[in-house]
């Protein structure tokens, strides 16, 4: 690598997150209003330090490996895995799981099946998108700017590929609700892509918390009507509060997508897969219906 290609990859990862261009770039008409403390405020609470220094440091390691090193380095994450022998070695499926913290327990994910199964590709539209260092692990859904039939181009050639595909049903990341935390509704997409492209769902349960304050602005946000899902920009904040603990992923017995019938329809089916999933750490590890 040359002199000069070193230079515009430092620039790149130097550049990765900088909350003040994107107010500049983003709302150029209401930028000059934005009070200084806001911006800073909002670029402490991102990370925006931390993730630029530790992207620079750690520029050489790439997809799988960079995930190792955050993991387990720089984040020190115990990962306890249950009935790993439930993920196949071979053949084309779906990783479906709950989406508890919304950045670590998608790496946490991607670093344990990728044990098993290095070719894989995670359906993603959060914070991890926008890391250099892990562009080639992800497909990119709802993204802004995208025609209908560019993005049905992509998800034929992901679901017809032998890659591994991880996905959590949910979009978003789990919210206090009466029965404790657990995700929202899942979208049946992957019901019917698993049927389409006759691929077995292997569900999964992980582990894990966000901070109240996490839970209770979600709540609050939402009884003000405040439309814009202000609590994401605490994400990066939530992931580093995991530095140290555990998560523990719960790997179920792979469901045929034979099993899939008319006798529901696929959102049925989805609520039923969303069910078992959070069945899974008690042992209730087959698939009934």
């Amino acid at each position: 690598m040359s002199d000069s290609q070193l230079t515009e990859e430092s620039e790149e990862i130097r550049d990765f997150l900088n909350v003040d261009s994107v107010f500049r770039k983003k709302g150029r008409k209401i930028y000059p209003y934005i009070p200084g403390f806001l911006i800073r405020y909002i670029a402490r609470i991102v990370h925006q330090d931390e993730l630029n220094a530790a992207i620079k440091r750690l520029h050489h390691k790439k997809n799988l490996e960079f995930l190792e090193h955050v993991l387990l380095n720089e984040f020190g994450v115990e990962i306890v895995v249950r009935h790993f022998e439930n993920l196949p070695t071979d053949g084309r499926f779906i990783v479906a799981g709950n989406h508890p913290l919304g950045g670590m327990d998608g790496m946490a994910l991607m670093h344990i099946v990728g044990k098993k199964r290095p070719d894989l590709k995670f359906l993603a539209n959060d914070i991890l998108l926008e890391i250099p260092n892990l562009r080639e692990l992800f497909v990119p859904v709802n993204k802004h700017g995208r025609s209908t039939h560019e993005t049905v181009r992509i998800m034929d050639e992901l679901f017809s590929s032998d890659d591994v595909v991880l996905v959590f049903p949910a979009g978003l990341v789990s919210r206090k609700q009466k029965g404790g935390i657990s995700d929202l509704d899942w979208k049946k997409t992957f019901i019917t892509k698993a049927i389409n492209y006759q691929r077995d769902i292997v569900p999964v349960h992980i582990d894990g918390e966000n901070s109240q304050f996490f839970y209770n602005l979600a709540r609050w946000r939402k009884r003000l009507r405040v439309k814009a899902n202000i609590e994401m920009l605490y994400l990066p904040d939530e992931m580093f509060k995991q530095k140290g603990k555990k998560i523990t992923i719960t790997f179920g017995e792979p469901v045929s997508y034979a099993t899939f019938t008319r006798a529901l329809t696929h959102q049925q089916w989805a609520d039923r897969m969303k069910a078992h999933v959070y069945g899974l750490p008690g042992g209730n590890l087959q698939f009934k219906f």
